[in-house]
């Protein structure tokens, strides 16, 4: 049996190895799940019931300088748990991975759905040291592509592909009426290194969606961000286990959040992003201009964004047109656990497999 060192530094990054952690320990490998205290991961993974070692919460530092400095640290802390630990593969999307591995000759698997080109800096740093970069074969990997390992998937199949997830109205009937006609509206706290000069959901244009929805359903927001007092009306606290079940009978999903617009058209919730990536990213392009699964507006253009929400508001079987777009791209894609346990444990094999014979990953629906 092997051991393997997965480092999770974001809630997407939990709900995206989850299954593949499941999977690996259920046939006999050991998980050492390293874990960065953001957000509400930890809470997830405790909820969950995973297992894991968490590093330091280190204050937030800006520049370069201040970068360097709190990688510095980190690689140091996550150096003497590989140490410890001597695990087979390292697997992750945190680039103190690339280094360590680099450095003491592991395997490293850097998991992203960005195109390399969106996060510049990042993949400068990192992409030199990965063994191998993992991606949806519509992401660009930039000037690493011969180190790419393309699929046909998103990383939110991961978990909420139907071999994992089906929505449940019991669970939502925990925090209000799943029969209603519901909005569901998402703040994103936008202050990651890639975040630097991205723009979201103000004041001004919360209140005008607020406006556009209000005379056709119940409004509820999540936040990563404090919210003014005119919105806290519409908060809901929802676990974070319970919130794809909410957002798969959300009527409309609105936010300036990449992972949750994703979320939402995999399940089949008709969305509207707004935020200055929208056209940077080619998997989030896949989803709105292949499946038509929604709609993205640069904060530039507030109009086409109020445009796009009247749009789907006037279109009262916007749930079932989408639910038919759904089953279109599952038809399309694999189950990503499922590919990325077979590629895990069999590798280096299934590298040799995938080169040689990329469709074999069908087998993974």
């Amino acid at each position: 049996m092997s051991r393997y060192l997965f480092m999770i530094s974001h809630p997407a990054h939990f709900h995206m190895f989850k299954h593949t952690i499941k999977n690996l320990q259920g046939e006999g490998h050991e998980i050492i799940a390293v874990i960065r205290p953001k957000d509400i991961l930890e809470q997830l993974c405790v909820d969950y019931g995973l297992a894991f070692v968490k590093t330091k919460n280190r204050p937030k530092r800006f520049g370069m300088l201040g970068l360097a400095i709190s990688l510095i640290g980190k690689t140091r802390e996550v150096w003497k748990i590989v140490s410890k630990a001597k695990p087979d593969l390292l697997i992750g999307s945190d680039g103190v991975l690339a280094h360590i591995g680099f450095l003491k000759g592991i395997p490293s698997f850097e998991c992203y759905e960005d195109d390399a080109q969106a996060i510049k800096l990042y993949a400068l740093m990192f992409f030199p040291f990965y063994t191998h970069v993992i991606s949806p074969e519509v992401c660009d990997a930039w000037l690493w592509n011969q180190k790419k390992i393309g699929y046909e998937s998103y990383h939110e199949l991961g978990y909420l592909h139907p071999n994992h997830f089906t929505p449940d109205r019991s669970v939502v009937n925990r925090y209000f009426p799943s029969e209603q006609t519901y909005f569901i509206i998402r703040f994103a706290q936008l202050t990651a290194h890639h975040d630097v000069g991205i723009h979201g959901i103000t004041t001004e244009i919360a209140e005008q969606i607020i406006k556009i929805l209000a005379p056709h359903g119940t409004i509820y927001i999540t936040s990563e961000r404090p919210l003014e007092p005119q919105f806290e009306k519409y908060r809901i606290n929802i676990k974070p286990l319970d919130m794809h079940h909410v957002m798969a009978f959300a009527s409309i999903y609105i936010g300036d959040s990449q992972t949750m617009a994703a979320e939402a058209g995999v399940l089949g919730t008709p969305f509207v992003r707004f935020n200055d990536f929208v056209g940077r990213l080619s998997y989030l392009n896949e989803i709105e201009d292949k499946y038509q699964l929604g709609f993205g507006h640069k904060t530039k253009d507030v109009s086409g964004f109020y445009q796009s929400i009247n749009k789907l508001i006037n279109t009262p079987n916007r749930k079932e047109i989408c639910a038919e777009r759904r089953l279109k791209m599952l038809n399309d894609k694999i189950d990503y656990s499922k590919f990325l346990t077979w590629f895990v444990k069999e590798y280096p094999v299934s590298k040799k497999v995938m080169i040689e014979n990329p469709n074999y990953q069908y087998n993974f629906r």
